[in-house]
């Protein structure tokens, strides 16, 4: 059976590649879009079993568009395609509903067998993702639904920081210092009494605030 896929990637390049790479096997690249908004305009005509995304682009986010397209009915297996090895990337892409998270390193052969099976309605998350995913996070607070209050720019800082921005980077974001997102980011991890910024993202997801 022919695989229908949507390829998301804000790199003419990158979607160009895929499409060469594809070209001989059951893997038909159905449509491409280079942002979310274009994923979901696109989605219909193409009509794919999967939607390999990117995680950043640009101005939108992969991750953020599985939600939509659940949101908006579109049904189908999504994998995340990204060159960046970032553990609270995949702490979202695996609480948003991915099927899987695959680096842009990959081989050929294990990009082919992750997008088959994820058209099979199949995971591909490793062992290591989903010890990640549900490692130490702060399981007693999440158990007892205690109440963690923030101040209005330290959940502007969590924010950023799940969407796997760096200190400088989220600086940048927010027209802060450096060293006062430091700061910032040193309040959140003692409030939500985690270890590191994984912790606090995957908190974070599973409490809805990203």
């Amino acid at each position: 059976m022919s695989v229908r896929l949507l390829v998301v990637d804000d790199h003419p390049v990158v979607r160009a590649g895929l499409r060469s790479m594809l070209a001989d096997t059951a893997i038909e690249v159905t449509g491409e879009a280079a942002t979310a908004d274009q994923a979901l305009e696109v989605f219909p005509s193409a009509s794919p079993h999967v939607v390999l995304t990117a995680v950043r682009l640009g101005d939108s986010d992969g991750i953020e568009l599985i939600s939509r397209l659940r949101a908006n009915g579109l049904n189908a297996s999504t994998l995340c395609f990204s060159g960046h090895d970032n553990p609270t990337y995949v702490a979202r892409a695996m609480s948003a509903g991915a099927a899987g998270y695959l680096l842009k390193s990959v081989s050929r052969e294990e990009l082919l067998s992750a997008i088959e099976a994820a058209a099979a309605g199949e995971e591909c998350w490793t062992s290591q993702d989903r010890r990640r995913h549900k490692g130490p996070i702060p399981t007693e607070l999440l158990r007892q639904n205690l109440e963690v209050t923030l101040t209005k720019r330290e959940s502007e800082v969590l924010k950023q920081l799940s969407f796997g921005l760096t200190n400088k980077e989220i600086a940048n974001a927010l027209g802060l210092r450096y060293d006062t997102v430091k700061e910032h980011v040193q309040h959140v991890l003692r409030k939500l009494a985690v270890n590191d910024r994984t912790q606090a993202a995957v908190w974070a997801v599973r409490k809805g605030l990203v």
